[in-house]
């Protein structure tokens, strides 16, 4: 299993819901944390609270639509100095929920498609590069397992290319210490899932983050937090090791 004390972290949409968890649960195994929020003052609360649990942390803000402010916020990692080893992709955009589904805007996709797609792929083509060089990373991208929905047609289709995205890149590095999967939370009672999800938002602990922990060289995977749902981390890790096989 993967120790991550004293590597660095970046986490999008750290300000609450699973990735204010997820903050939580990688500084309490001693990983240094870049936290991304719409601005750095939304992070100001999950800033403070990993720096009281002994690791380095930084806070950068980007609005994730603005492609511009993405590319920005990638410069702005790199003037820090450190070496981002692992990269999660947690923030998302449920656009809307369209009834009239046939009437679907144009708008759904092209603001879903930047957040939950191109915004995830810059930093997936920013880092890994860096990662290929080191000889070790862990990229995690958050997806959704909807399906026959059109009424979340801009969404849902943001997050199947996303998967695409990452299954395409994972084949680059099979075999090597560079992992790219995805994960999916699961319909959890955040902002984004709604007060009715039948599932807690610690649920996804430590289900969220167990591709980060794995060792087994393979990616392509949708290792779904519920899978893990009420495991230790070691036993999470295991289960995903002899469970989920390699797409390849």
């Amino acid at each position: 299993m993967v120790d991550v004390k004293g590597r660095w972290a970046l986490i999008t949409g750290a300000s609450r819901g699973i990735g204010y968890l997820t903050a939580l649960f990688m500084a309490e195994k001693g990983c240094n944390l870049i936290l991304h929020g719409r601005t750095k003052e939304h992070c100001a609360k999950v800033l403070e609270e990993v720096k009281a649990l002994g690791v380095e942390a930084y806070a950068v803000g980007a609005e994730l639509s603005d492609l511009d402010a993405v590319e920005k916020m990638l410069q702005e990692i790199d003037a820090l100095g450190m070496r981002v080893d692992i990269v999660l992709n947690n923030a998302g955009l449920q656009i809307a929920y369209r009834n009239e589904y046939f009437k679907t805007p144009v708008s759904d996709y092209t603001e879903s498609f930047k957040i939950n797609t191109i915004a995830p792929a810059m930093i997936c083509y920013h880092f890994m590069p860096k990662m290929k060089e080191y000889g070790f990373g862990r990229i995690l991208n958050t997806t959704s397992g909807i399906k026959l929905d059109p009424q979340q047609a801009g969404y849902s289709a943001s997050k199947a290319a996303l998967d695409k995205i990452t299954i395409d890149l994972g084949h680059t590095v099979e075999g090597t210490d560079v992992m790219i999967n995805l994960t999916d939370p699961g319909w959890c009672r955040t902002d984004l899932g709604g007060p009715h999800a039948p599932n807690a938002p610690e649920s996804a602990i430590p289900g969220i983050v167990v591709g980060v922990f794995v060792d087994d060289k393979k990616s392509g995977r949708n290792l779904g937090a519920q899978h893990f749902a009420g495991m230790t981390l070691e036993d999470a890790v295991k289960k995903a090791e002899t469970e989920f096989a390699s797409l390849y």
